[in-house]
């Protein structure tokens, strides 16, 4: 319940203030902190840190 009210709460923000351009940077910088996350402890880590 918790997150969902933390959303809600922050695309109030985004809309009321016009900030729509910081929804693709947030977006980004989930989606590469998943990818870490999930890669940790995976075989396919070394692959992934060779793309960077």
């Amino acid at each position: 319940m918790a997150n969902q009210n933390l959303i809600i709460e922050f695309w109030e923000f985004l809309r009321v203030r016009k900030r729509f351009w910081l929804l693709p940077i947030i977006l980004v910088l989930l989606l590469f902190s998943a990818l870490i996350v999930f890669t940790e402890s995976s075989v396919i880590a070394p692959f992934i840190y060779a793309l960077f």
